[in-house]
């Protein structure tokens, strides 16, 4: 399945490759034998960084793929679909 690159895709691809810099300097900083609190602060600032970039590719899907093939024609689907985004914001 190809799927068509959604607008949030360039800025989601942007912040992993960030992440990505930053994790080789954490591994360089563990090889230089950094002080533990100061590469589980750098990890922290990882992990956060993809789980935002996680986030918004979920929410973009939601928005736009899901929304659109669903059709969302009667207003209890609209409902759905509005309180299954609500919860979406606590991934």
């Amino acid at each position: 399945m190809n799927a068509t690159p959604h607008h949030t895709h360039p800025n989601i691809v942007r912040r992993l490759k960030r992440v990505e810099g930053h994790l080789r300097s954490i591994i360089a900083m563990i090889e230089a034998q950094r002080e533990c609190l100061e590469l589980a602060q750098q990890l922290y600032a990882v992990e956060k960084a993809v789980a935002n970039a996680k986030r918004t590719l979920i929410h973009d899907h939601i928005d736009h793929c899901l929304e659109q093939s669903m059709g969302l024609s009667t207003r209890g689907e609209r409902a759905s679909m509005a309180e299954f985004k609500a919860l979406a914001q606590f991934l």
